[in-house]
């Protein structure tokens, strides 16, 4: 057919051609789509580093996991290539038989692309190597840049630095040059076996140059792993026993000695290896081969369990009694929970209600934050947040301020966009990347006072400041917040000269008006070119970088804007608290994140999941075995950090520096500034983090005992309380000002995270954990385990049961469902005061049932246990008031009341947990009748029923969840009450 034409080069491609051409195209064209988009990824990564001043941390990591790359690959590629290489230039050139075999046929069919196979198979495997060795930065640098700990393990006697630093590194090493060694030794196999080398039929098996190569690829793969078991000896002090983590008595007697004559054995075979390279058998290597996997079965795996359950469990207390107590040292240690920085008390509860004045009890308890945070924040949200696309991050955080001179508890919130709140159809490209691209201010509200002279809207929360304007610092704030935890994953920003903003603010300072504004902070990354924009399309997968007007010269991109997430980019290092918390400092907004250095090869410790130490859902018996980069078994909170929340600036002190701490540091000079950076302003509002605590708390329920017997007993072992009213999750700590340790000198009220205990499958209060959390106090960092409680008392989840039970206390709280009301128990607060004894405190919280949207949790009650008597109020000081005057079988007598009321419009008290002295601690259920008398005093019966009639009303309001209203009329019947028992009493009878 091509005669027809006069070149040949003229005819029609062949269908197999285009098809090749097709196929070769689109792989080239997916290939061009996948390099561009990492590269946009790249670039713009490298361009955000530069942003926030980091750029030599990118730099670090980039050229560490290149070199990384490099390097593992190439000596994985060269080890599979020059092992093929080997064995196909030693290939015998002729062997009978095998032109007629059916390998001739593969070798005539690979041979054309042979060079081009062995590449390909090098390429891959070293890529595969390249990328498992570049995600081992961290164990290199670790390695590279550790020191010592100055502390040996108590077994090997070596520093602990050799176990954090060396080992894991050496480890890898050695497991990659196995892996290589074993890949080096299957593709030369093949190569042999395709070219003759090998034969599987009779006659000489193996060609001499075969043999020798085989040989020392096994020599090379059994010395390794001899080393590899040596090394695996120091592994021990990590193992994980049936009761405890480290080497134990199996260990000692049984698996050490193992590894030791396995090391022994595969030496002695890789020598035997090493010398058939030239001996022209197999025998002796193959018994020592062989002799190797017998040990491994039989001292690796079946002594040590004939030792276990022979030896170990019949005495288990007497043979693991030193190595236990070698655990309970290091995991001490470890967790910072050793003496040094635990303090264990008896506690005397010298509760007693007859001798104890309600005012001097509520002194001692005014401080403590009534207002629960979980319970709080719908009405944070419902109340303040003033447009439907702001939100109020959840949960809330708990802090403290001077204010007027006074250090009193917040509750605080942070407004932010919500997207979801802006209406579908303004939900296009320009409102959501341009327009809502910021939130506005932090919401307070004090912890333990609520507003009593409000009559207009819910007497719930006495707000710390209005809506828009935060006064904590004494003066105003840049309270745009750009960067935060639920900011929008980008926005564009910036404005030509001359051009009108367009971003959406929050204006008018409360009165809800709305302006806009333009940002002209330092943050974000300039987009001042069309390849920037090119870039940031591809990035973000929207063509309308290089569309919209939106995006000029003058234009910046704001992303990575959760303050966890910038942390973690700047310090990839860092295992971060789960829980960043705003701070008002120096008229900025700031989040603090809280960054842990933490490692699972600290000897000996106790190694535990992470992420089930900080859960508070309660750990469920699980098959499965957790992730190992989940394990840790040391944790130090080695760094604060901060996040602006205008400008985005990630800036990371120094705070507990341990070696970990100081090997990052040399391996990222300047990273972190030294604690003497930290701004005098910033320094009070820094705080335990709740994290390390819950790590601390779960392992002080085990570790508390430090006696190796009673520790294999188990008989003192403790566990955190389920949450009363929140089943299946452990109760959440508490932030609260408590009573000073007086063997420090300290006096007054400190702030404290605090915790409680019970027996292990019991109810009753073991211990209250606290621990120092005022970063200015000598004593932060300090924990306090109050014990020595009785058995006969009562424990969280049982005063729970008591509140919720108690005739009086069930029929006030019942009252709210008849009035078609939601009943949500509070967190129950446990207060061991240092001079009144044990007090325990509970908010109860009402809402509308059916609930809208717009609806929202009121605190109803607040309830007290004190010295086995119950009391009730509408604040602290009326529950604590009832509890010593009531209480018991007074409160059990005393007639349920229809609703809670508040008291008469007064200022609210100094005393933060006060209410108004003339404010009844009940509302009476009906009208009290007039005493018996002769006389009774004009205008009485107007005023009860003026009384009945405004209770009637407020009962109605309370039925239509207008529980602002039903206050305020039930105030006004309690005045009527209150004048007409004036009336009625002694002094004013005629």
């Amino acid at each position: 057919m091509s005669e027809l034409y006069d070149d040949p080069s003229d005819a029609p491609s062949s269908p197999n051609g285009r098809v090749r051409t097709l196929v070769l195209s689109a792989v080239v064209l997916v290939l061009l789509i996948i390099g561009v988009t990492r590269f946009a990824a790249f670039y713009t990564d490298k361009l955000w580093y530069d942003s926030v001043h980091a750029g030599h941390v990118f730099t670090t990591l980039f050229w560490t996991k290149v070199v990384l790359f490099l390097v593992f690959g190439v000596v994985m590629g060269a080890s599979i290539g020059a092992s093929m290489l080997v064995a196909f230039r030693s290939r015998p050139f002729f062997r009978a038989g095998d032109e007629h075999s059916s390998l001739a046929r593969y070798r005539d069919a690979v041979t054309p692309i042979r060079t081009w196979l062995f590449l390909g198979v090098s390429v891959i495997a070293g890529i595969f190597a390249g990328i498992s060795g570049a995600g081992q930065w961290r164990r290199f640098m670790l390695w590279r840049h550790g020191g010592s700990f100055g502390q040996k393990d108590s077994y090997f006697h070596k520093d602990i630095g050799f176990y954090v630093f060396d080992l894991p590194w050496w480890h890898y090493l050695v497991d990659f040059v196995l892996a290589a060694s074993a890949l080096a030794l299957v593709f030369g196999l093949i190569v042999h076996y395709l070219y003759g080398g090998i034969r599987l039929g009779g006659g000489e098996r193996l060609s001499s140059a075969a043999q020798m190569h085989l040989s020392a690829l096994l020599g090379i793969f059994v010395l390794v792993k001899a080393i590899d078991y040596w090394l695996d000896r120091y592994d021990l002090v990590h193992s994980s026993g049936p009761s405890f983590t480290g080497i134990g008595f199996t260990d000692d007697h049984a698996v050490l000695p193992a590894k030791n004559i396995l090391a022994g054995i595969a030496l002695i075979c890789a020598v035997l290896f090493f010398l058939n390279m030239w001996r022209r058998t197999w025998q002796l290597p193959s018994v020592g081969l062989a002799l190797l996997v017998l040990s491994a079965v039989l001292l690796g795996l079946i002594w040590p369990a004939i030792v276990q359950g022979f030896q170990v469990k019949p005495s288990e207390a007497d043979k693991e009694r030193p190595y236990v107590a070698a655990n309970i040292a290091a995991t001490r240690t470890a967790y910072g929970i050793d003496d040094a920085h635990v303090k264990v008390e008896d506690y005397s509860d010298n509760a007693n209600a007859a001798k104890t004045s309600p005012t001097a009890l509520d002194n001692a308890a005014s401080a403590l934050p009534v207002v629960d945070p979980s319970a709080v924040q719908r009405q944070f949200e419902q109340t303040q947040q003033e447009k439907s696309y702001y939100q109020v991050t959840d949960p809330l955080d708990v802090d403290h301020y001077d204010v007027d001179g006074q250090d009193r508890a917040l509750v605080l919130g942070v407004r932010e966009v919500n997207e979801h709140g802006i209406s579908a159809g303004d939900k296009n490209w320009t409102n959501l990347h341009t327009v809502y691209t910021h939130s506005d201010g932090v919401i307070a509200a004090f912890a333990n006072q609520r507003d009593l002279t409000d009559t207009t809207e819910s007497p719930e929360l006495q707000w710390a400041q209005n809506a828009t304007t935060d006064d904590l610092t004494g003066g105003p704030i840049e309270d745009r917040i750009y960067y935060g935890e639920d900011s929008p994953d980008y926005s564009v920003v910036g404005r030509p000269k001359g051009a009108k903003p367009v971003e959406l603010d929050l204006g008018g300072h409360g009165s809800g008006s709305t302006t806009t504004t333009t940002y002209d902070g330092t943050g974000g990354v300039s987009i001042r070119s069309t390849f920037r924009r090119f870039l940031y399309a591809v990035k973000f997968g929207s063509a309308n970088f290089l569309l919209s007007e939106r995006v000029n010269d003058d234009s910046k991109v704001l992303y990575n804007r959760s303050p966890k997430e910038a942390v973690a980019k700047v310090a990839p290092w860092l295992t971060l608290d789960s829980d960043p918390y705003p701070v008002v400092v120096d008229g900025r907004i700031l989040w603090v994140v809280d960054g842990y250095t933490t490692t699972d090869q600290y000897p000996e410790s106790e190694r535990d999941s992470y992420s089930a130490m900080t859960d508070e859902a309660l750990p469920q018996n699980s098959a499965l075995p957790v992730a190992p980069t989940d394990q840790i078994n040391y944790m130090r909170n080695s760094v604060k950090a901060t996040v602006d929340a205008y400008n985005g600036t990630v800036t990371l002190y120094e705070w507990q520096p341990d070696p970990i701490l100081k090997a990052w540091e040399s391996a990222f000079p300047g990273v972190v500034k030294p604690k003497s950076a930290i701004p005098a302003d910033l320094l009070p509002h820094l705080r335990y983090p709740e994290d390390l605590y819950k790590v601390q708390r779960y392992q002080l329920a085990r570790y508390h005992v430090t006696s190796a017997v009673d520790f294999l007993q188990g008989s003192d072992r403790w566990a955190v309380p389920e949450d009363p009213v929140n089943a299946g999750h452990l109760q959440t700590p508490v932030r609260m000002f408590m009573d000073a340790d007086p063997t420090t000198g300290q006096t007054g009220q400190v702030w404290s995270l605090t915790s409680t205990f019970v027996p292990n499958n019991r109810n009753n209060l073991a211990a209250v954990m606290a621990v120092d959390s005022d970063p200015t106090s000598a004593g932060y960092g300090t924990i306090r385990i109050l014990r020595g409680f009785g058995e006969s008392t009562a424990g969280p989840g049982q005063i729970a049961n008591l509140f919720q039970t108690n005739s009086v206390i069930s029929g006030a709280v019942a009252d709210f469902s008849h009035s078609s009301g939601l009943i949500s128990w509070g967190n129950i607060l446990t207060v061991p005061t240092a001079q009144h004894g044990l007090l325990y405190v509970e908010p109860v919280y009402a809402s509308q049932a059916g609930a809208s949207s717009s609806s929202y949790a009121v605190l109803a009650f607040v309830l007290v246990s004190y010295d086995g008597q119950l009391g009730y109020g509408h604040t602290l000081q009326e529950a604590i008031t009832d509890a010593l005057t009531g209480g018991g079988e007074a409160t059990e007598t005393t007639p349920p009341p229809t609703s809670p009321s508040s008291a008469p419009t007064t200022s609210p008290s100094a005393s933060p947990s006060a209410s108004p002295s003339a404010s009844p601690s009940k509302s009476p259920s009906t009208t009290p009748a007039a005493p018996s008398s002769t006389t009774v005093p004009a205008g009485v019966g107007t005023l009860l029923d003026d009384a009945k009639q405004l209770f009637a009303e407020a009962d109605l309001a309370g039925k239509d969840g207008n529980y602002a209203r039903r206050e305020k009329l039930l105030a006004q019947a309690e005045a009527k009450v209150k004048a007409a028992a004036a009336l009625l009493s002694p002094s004013a009878t005629p």
